[in-house]
């Protein structure tokens, strides 16, 4: 499958999908938008349920592969464009930290910080894959305190992840805003490609806002 064939980006603004089009913008990868109105619903439409059963964004077309859930699309993602820099190949020791950072993502803070905010009781940490809130957040803390980067001096498409990760959830208050965050949130969304994104989620999220209240009208 030829690389420079573009990534086709199932996207909605302001939602999980803004970090993915984040880091295809950081790879110089060429892509697509197929943009769906959240506000109107469009991703319970069974058009895109037949892409997706879930109906969530992002989801990714390459070709004939197709890639759903976040730290699945990073992955495929930071491998198939080697040549930007933003990804540790297999042998290097900085591997081992990116795999690690990329499904922490999705197996540990995801389910912490919707239970969090849901005010939901884990189970007991031997059964709860995040073992507490606290250890969770604090092993993240921990690797950034070193940093600037998750792999330390090494920006890596794991920090595209985190970094637009945290700054949501702080920004939201499902996250405490500690030092070490605050101070690689602004690393990350100091970026040209954060800043690129960020404005145009902007005018189409209006823009979707404006189009679902008159249809609803």
């Amino acid at each position: 499958m030829p690389t420079r064939e573009p990534i086709t980006l199932y996207y909605s603004p302001q939602t999980r999908a803004t970090g993915v089009r984040v880091l295809l913008e950081e790879l110089g990868a060429p892509y697509r938008l197929h943009v769906l109105n959240m506000k109107a619903e469009e991703q319970r439409r069974p058009e895109y349920l037949a892409i997706n059963p879930l109906g969530k964004v992002p989801a990714i077309r390459h070709g004939d592969a197709f890639v759903t859930e976040q730290p699945a699309v990073y992955l495929y993602l930071a491998d198939l464009f080697p040549e930007a820099g933003l990804t540790p190949a297999i042998g290097e020791v900085d591997r081992a930290a990116f795999l690690r950072w990329i499904v922490y993502y999705g197996s540990c803070f995801e389910p912490a910080v919707v239970d969090k905010s849901m005010n939901r009781e884990p189970g007991m940490r031997n059964f709860t894959v995040y073992s507490d809130y606290d250890s969770m957040l604090g092993a993240i803390e921990n690797a950034l305190t070193s940093g600037p980067y998750l792999l330390g001096d090494r920006f890596s498409v794991a920090d595209v992840l985190w970094g637009i990760a945290l700054q949501w959830t702080t920004m939201f208050g499902i996250v405490e805003e500690r030092p070490v965050f605050r101070a690689y949130i602004d690393r990350v969304t100091a970026r040209p490609s954060f800043k690129k994104v960020t404005e145009e989620d902007a005018v189409m999220a209006a823009e979707h806002e404006k189009a679902a209240a008159q249809s609803a009208a």
